[in-house]
């Protein structure tokens, strides 16, 4: 049960017909660096140096992480590491007066260029709006949020007027089906008493 961290909860809440979303956030910019046109960005993947890969085209969202089809694609030249997150460089953006409209905008990356999932993993998207049951059978509630955090992703659920945060781990996660909207959870005794 592995999962990839794109930012889903931006990128996409689950979609009541099961359409998969055609963008995944993977970067927050948070500001201009510098007077060459570099900005800092969080990542907010797990794939780093596949996303941010030079040549690679990536889509400009806005404040909230919604695709803005209106701007042109940014495309990779360089990256590199900084403090807790990257300084990114974008073809034809030169100077920093070029990057400061980028500043506190979202990026997003097309989902088919995105590396396949594997057998077992998900999209944390793909989690959200999910039913959790317990292995008796016991409703807990529906995903309404998977934070990234440590030492284990959290999931919370929201159900009978409450709601409960489940570590997202294999000894208390038993199975994950996207495809039917649901997740079977095995809790340690008092987790759901919280």
């Amino acid at each position: 049960m592995a999962a990839h961290g794109e930012d889903e909860s931006r990128a996409a809440r689950r979609d009541p017909a099961g359409a998969e979303p055609d963008h995944l956030v993977v970067g927050h910019i948070s500001r201009p660096h510098g007077i060459r046109g570099e900005v800092l960005v969080s990542p907010l993947t797990d794939e780093v140096e596949d996303v941010y890969e030079p040549g690679r085209e990536l889509r400009l969202g806005d404040e909230e992480g919604e695709l803005d089809a209106d701007a042109p694609p940014l495309v990779v030249e360089r990256w590199r590491p900084y403090r807790q997150g990257l300084l990114v460089k974008f073809e034809g953006y030169d100077d920093r007066t070029s990057v400061e409209p980028l500043a506190k905008r979202y990026l997003l990356a097309p989902i088919e260029s995105l590396r396949p999932l594997e057998e077992g993993e998900v999209f944390y998207h793909q989690l959200l709006g999910c039913e959790v049951v317990t292995v008796e059978g016991e409703v807990v509630g529906r995903v309404r949020e998977v934070y990234e955090v440590e030492p284990a992703d959290l999931l919370d659920v929201k159900g009978d007027g409450r709601s409960v945060l489940i570590p997202f781990v294999e000894r208390i996660v038993e199975e994950v089906d996207v495809e039917a909207g649901r997740i079977v959870i095995n809790p340690p005794p008092g987790l759901l008493d919280l």
